[in-house]
C-alpha cells in the first residue's frame, strides 16, 4: 500500500490481492457437487451485476469452481465482453471466471462489484490480458495491480446512491420484459385467424417473395458502391436504416442480388444461434442476401401486420427448417407459410392496438438506458480519485 500526494484526501493506492480474494475452491464432478445452480459465462450480462439466468451442474462436465452467496463471478476470459456478476445463491461456475470475496477491512463487498464496472478497472482487465484469440486474465498478474479507494464512508455513500440507481434500472429492465411479453401475447391473439376467424392463404399466393444474393468477393468494382445490402445478421426485430457493407449497381446487375422495396418484410432463412426465423423491416431501398427472404409490400396488406405476424411465428418458423448439420429455411417455405387475410381495416386495427404495446415498451427501453447510462456516469465520476 502505498499513499500519493495527488489524491483525494483519505484516498488510498491497494493492490487488487488486498482488496479481494481469489476463491479458488475447484470441484472436479459437478454432478456431485450438491449444488444446484451453474452460471458459465453465457449466463452473465455485460455491464450487469445481476444473475437472471443459470443452468444445472448436471448440464456440465470438467473442472468449475465453487461460489457463494455474495460472491463476485468475473469473466476472466475476453474481458472485453464486461461480464460481472453477484451471486445471489451458491453454486459453481466456468472455470473461464474468477470468484472473488471482497476484503471487508479495505473496500465493502457492495462497493466492488460498482468499482469493477468501472472502465478503468475493465481497461486495465483488457491491457493484462494474454492470448490473441481467447484473452484470458491470470490471477496473478491481477493480484499486482494497484488501484485507488475512497475511505470506507464515502464507499458506504456511493453504494447507496449508485445502489439506488441500479435497483431503478432492475425495475426498469422487468417492466421492459413485462411489456415484451405484453407485446407477444397481443401479437398471438390479436392476429390468430381462427380466434378472429379470418381465411387464410399461404404467402406466395398473396404477396411476392423473393430471396437475394452476395456479389463476387473477387470483383472490387462490386463492392463499396450506393445501395445498401443487408446480410441475415442485420434481420433482428428492428427497422432497418442502414447496413454494414454497401454494393455497387454492378454488384447488383452481376449477382442474384435483388433491390426490395422499403416496408418490404424479411426473414432470415439461416444462420448461427437463433438468427433463423428472425424478422426484420426495410425502412429504406436496399438489395439482401441469398439468407434473406424478402416480402414486398402490397396495397392488400399492411406492412405491420405482416412483421407483426411473423415475428409471432418464430418458433413455427424455426420448425419448418431442414438440414442435419444446420437446419435452413428456403424460399419455398416462406412462400408456402400461411398467413391470415383479414380486410385492410381488420389489418389496421390489430396493428394499432399492438403499436400501443410496442410505443410503451420503447418508451421504457429509454428510460432503462437513460437510467444506465446516469449509472455509468455517476460511476466514473465517483472513482476519479485525483485531485484537478
Amino acid at each position: 500500500m502505498s499513499d500519493n500526494k495527488n489524491l483525494k484526501p483519505g484516498w488510498k493506492v491497494w493492490r487488487f490481492d488486498q482488496m479481494a480474494t481469489n476463491v479458488n475452491v475447484r470441484i472436479d464432478n459437478p454432478s456431485e457437487s450438491g449444488m444446484e445452480h451453474y452460471v458459465g459465462l453465457e449466463h452473465l450480462d455485460a455491464d450487469s451485476l445481476k444473475i437472471r439466468r443459470w443452468g444445472t451442474p448436471d448440464d456440465v462436465e470438467a473442472t468449475k469452481l465453487m461460489f457463494k452467496q455474495g460472491d463476485i463471478i468475473f469473466g476472466r476470459r475476453r474481458a472485453y465482453q464486461r461480464k460481472l456478476g453477484v451471486a445471489e445463491f451458491d453454486g459453481i461456475c466456468s472455470a473461464h471466471a474468477m470468484v472473488l470475496r471482497a476484503k471487508p477491512d479495505v473496500v465493502l463487498p457492495e462497493f466492488l462489484p460498482f468499482f469493477m464496472q468501472s472502465d478503468l478497472f475493465m481497461n486495465r482487465a483488457l491491457e493484462i490480458s494474454v492470448g490473441s484469440l481467447s484473452p484470458t486474465i491470470n490471477w496473478k498478474t491481477m493480484a499486482a495491480q494497484d488501484f485507488t479507494l475512497p475511505p470506507m464512508a464515502e464507499q458506504k455513500r456511493l453504494v447507496e446512491l449508485i445502489g439506488s440507481i441500479a435497483a431503478l434500472e432492475e425495475e426498469l429492465r422487468t417492466a421492459e420484459r413485462e411489456a415484451d411479453q405484453l407485446q407477444k401475447a397481443a401479437m398471438q391473439d390479436l392476429l390468430d385467424a381462427d380466434l378472429n376467424g379470418w381465411p387464410t392463404k399461404p404467402i406466395g399466393q398473396v404477396l411476392k417473395v423473393t430471396t437475394g444474393g452476395t456479389p463476387s468477393r473477387n470483383n472490387a468494382t462490386f463492392w463499396n458502391g450506393d445501395i445498401p445490402w443487408v446480410k441475415t445478421g442485420e434481420v433482428n426485430y428492428y427497422v432497418i436504416d442502414s447496413t454494414e457493407e454497401r454494393i455497387s449497381a454492378e454488384g447488383l446487375k452481376g449477382s442474384a442480388a435483388k433491390l426490395c422495396p422499403p416496408n418490404s418484410v424479411l426473414v432470415a432463412l439461416y444462420g448461427q444461434g437463433p438468427t433463423r426465423g428472425r424478422v426484420g423491416m426495410l425502412g429504406i431501398e436496399a438489395a439482401v442476401n441469398q439468407a434473406c427472404a424478402a416480402i414486398y409490400p402490397n396495397p392488400d396488406f399492411d406492412p405491420w401486420f405482416v412483421y407483426y405476424y411473423l415475428s409471432g411465428k418464430y418458433q413455427s418458423l424455426r420448425a419448418m427448417a431442414q438440414g442435419a448439420a444446420q437446419p435452413n429455411l428456403n424460399l419455398a417455405m416462406i412462400k408456402g407459410f400461411v398467413i391470415p387475410t383479414p380486410t385492410l381495416e381488420e389489418q389496421k386495427a390489430a396493428v394499432s392496438s399492438i403499436d400501443a404495446v410496442a410505443k410503451a415498451k420503447a418508451e421504457i427501453l429509454q428510460r432503462r438506458e437513460q437510467t444506465a447510462e446516469m449509472k455509468r456516469k455517476l460511476r466514473e465520476e465517483a472513482i476519479s480519485n485525483v485531485v484537478h
